[in-house]
């Protein structure tokens, strides 16, 4: 740690001189923490800002309001999860464009939203319009099925609305059951914060993980395995952090700032993720993330040749917080 050894010993007697606070506060924020359902659906629903690349933004906000099954958070998550906001994806089995539609898909339900005289599927103008009209569809066709009728449209968009009717709502298809959970958790990602945002439950047992690796070397790429030496880069310790609590996040930094809603500087709490950008205006260039503890640190596992440490958020490149959810 070098240079910042001193501080180190400091911040870290400041978190300790306050684990009794810190203490009563985790246990808090568990007894007080309440089951996140979905956001609501209709259209009082924004979208996070730089949730969405400005190019798709409006689009967005637009169609995600077109019938009661969807709203613009969600056919953001929806989006995401299908390609990443990129235009030109493929899939291994030829889904095609932003919105992942397949060629005979695209052929029954494809719209030309933007009026310029072609149907075009790797065009976001036509695409998004056609995905949110898609989504409507399907929603009418699985109505009467039992449960969510938007855990059931997305259900349809995966697998079919053959297998949502079959099968009484979602089928019991791994990749199915897993498309729809992904999206509704992230949906909270991409929906505009109003209001305060619950405090995570499993928030102080991943805490409790993450500072019993304190000191523990740096390893880029490493997710904490014996084959790592039980070393972790940052955003492997956020994930294994979590996984001790039964909460799964995607891999990268990038991707965990969609692991929940993001409560502003002024609301964090402990165990909220917080994170580190190239443009403080596109959560797309996040490149770390630490746990936060409270006090304006973090939990950080910082960079090759560093150690896992206490460090302060404040700096030039912090963005902003995800608060991990379980749902």
């Amino acid at each position: 740690m070098g240079g910042n050894r001193k501080w180190w010993w400091i911040a870290a007697a400041g978190v300790a001189g306050t684990s009794g606070f810190l203490v009563l506060l985790l246990i808090g924020t568990m007894l007080v923490a309440a089951k996140m359902g979905g956001v609501s659906g209709g259209r009082t629903v924004g979208l996070a800002k730089g949730s969405v690349p400005s190019a798709y933004q409006s689009l967005v906000q637009k169609w995600g309001n077109l019938c009661d099954a969807i709203n613009p958070a969600l056919l953001a998550a929806q989006l995401y999860q299908e390609s990443g906001w990129k235009p030109r994806a493929t899939s291994p089995v030829n889904a095609q464009g932003i919105a992942q539609f397949m060629p005979g898909t695209w052929a029954a339900h494809g719209i030309d939203a933007n009026k310029d005289g072609k149907r075009d599927v790797w065009d976001p103008q036509d695409a998004i319009p056609s995905a949110a009209k898609y989504d409507c569809t399907l929603a009418k066709y699985v109505k009467d099925a039992p449960g969510s009728s938007t855990d059931n449209m997305l259900a349809a968009y995966n697998a079919g609305s053959y297998a949502v009717i079959k099968h009484g709502g979602v089928p019991p298809y791994r990749e199915t059951k897993n498309y729809v959970a992904t999206i509704r958790k992230m949906e909270k990602s991409f929906a505009e914060t109003k209001g305060r945002v619950e405090p995570s439950r499993q928030s102080a047992g991943a805490i409790h993980y993450a500072q019993k690796k304190l000191g523990t070397p740096y390893l880029w790429g490493g997710d904490g395995t014996p084959e790592d030496g039980g070393r972790f880069d940052c955003s492997g310790l956020s994930k294994a952090a979590y996984a001790s609590v039964g909460i799964s996040l995607p891999r990268v930094a990038n991707d965990q700032w969609n692991s929940g809603p993001h409560p502003k500087r002024n609301e964090l709490l402990p165990g909220d993720l917080v994170f580190f950008a190239h443009n403080l205006d596109d959560p797309r260039s996040i490149h770390h993330v630490g746990i936060y503890v409270g006090g304006g640190f973090m939990i950080n596992a910082p960079y090759t040749g560093a150690k896992i440490r206490f460090d302060r958020i404040d700096t030039p490149d912090y963005i902003g917080a995800s608060r991990p959810t379980a749902k």
